[in-house]
């Protein structure tokens, strides 16, 4: 019986259930791993997909990467909990809004108890929670000012 994934192509990857393929692929330089390793965060045990995130989080394509990134955020949503390999990965590229992480991380954060997350993690939802409220007040400021000179225009 023929696979139900093409690796030319992508078409399929999502439902790729078997870790041994995928690292098959990574030996034969095959495109699409990222997506593939999406396929296996829903597919696969944690402990099976984890280490095939990693490895696609380094690869050299950015799109690819940036779907390992996805796959650790499905890893996250679907098991509440990351491996210490993943979340050292993500500590590695860093959180932030401009981090090819920064999803990942925010799901992270989403589904895994706050009780744990290493360490770092936790530092960073406190930061990111005191950057998202400087940013509602500065937002809430400039629209009050806009407001304010918009009243001032019409009263002319």
């Amino acid at each position: 019986m023929a696979p139900e994934w093409d690796w030319g192509s992508g078409e399929g990857l999502l439902r790729i259930y078997d870790p041994a393929e995928v690292d098959a692929a990574f030996e034969r330089g095959e495109g699409h791993l990222g997506t593939a390793v999406i396929g296996l965060a829903f597919n696969c045990s944690l402990e099976e997909a984890s280490p095939r995130i990693v490895r696609a989080m380094g690869l050299p394509d950015r799109d690819q990467r940036g779907f390992a990134f996805t796959a650790a955020g499905v890893a996250a949503r679907l098991n509440g909990e990351l491996t210490p390999e993943l979340y050292a990965a993500l500590r590695a590229e860093g959180p932030g809004r401009r981090s090819i992480a920064g999803n990942a991380i925010d799901d992270t954060l989403d589904y895994v108890p706050f009780r744990q997350l290493p360490l770092w993690l936790k530092w960073w939802k406190a930061v990111s929670k005191v950057l998202d409220k400087l940013e509602t007040w500065r937002l809430e400021s400039a629209y009050a000012v806009s407001d304010a000179w918009k009243a001032l225009r019409r009263r002319r």
